[in-house]
């Protein structure tokens, strides 16, 4: 199936994307957004707060393995993860529904740019200090009576649509 090894997909060219996870309880949601960011070789995944980090059985239950293929690490707090992405030059994205946000087909991005997109607690969403401190907000449209999504399929679907937009 043409499948990478661990050593060939640490040495493969990433994604330019690193996903945030802000305070995520669930681990696997957690798992879910490892295996997400293997499939489409992401930089990174950077947990923060209260979220779990590997090596844990309920992590690796939905992220098959994926917790040893793609980079994290761990911040104590959410702002700590974003000061340092800006620092080394990521376009850094809040996931929520806010006034101004934009909405995901219309996101324009750079190719040759760096990007992060934070997802947030299951309840809360992300920290709304948190979301003051990105550079802007993305939000998926949606139109039926919900009005929020499981924070690892948002994940999939800003996962994907940023994929393709930065695709060669």
């Amino acid at each position: 199936m043409n499948r990478l090894s661990i050593e060939e997909f640490k040495e493969e060219k990433k994604t330019a994307l690193i996903v945030v996870l802000d305070n995520v309880r669930s681990l696997h949601n957690v798992g879910s957004i490892f295996r997400t960011s293997d499939a489409f070789l992401l930089e990174a995944v950077y947990l923060c707060g209260i979220t779990s980090t590997p090596p844990h059985a309920e992590i690796h239950k939905t992220a098959l393995g994926a917790e040893n293929t793609v980079d994290w690490k761990h911040f104590e707090d959410t702002h700590l993860a974003v000061d340092e992405l800006k620092t080394q030059g990521y376009t850094v994205y809040a996931i929520e529904q806010a006034k101004g946000s934009t909405l995901l087909p219309n996101l324009k991005l750079d190719k040759s740019k760096k990007y992060a997109v934070i997802l947030g607690n299951e309840v809360k969403g992300v920290q709304q200090s948190v979301v003051d401190v990105c550079d802007g907000c993305i939000e998926i449209p949606q139109f039926g009576t919900k009005h929020s999504l499981n924070v690892s399929v948002t994940g999939g679907i800003i996962i994907w649509e940023i994929f393709m937009k930065l695709a060669p």
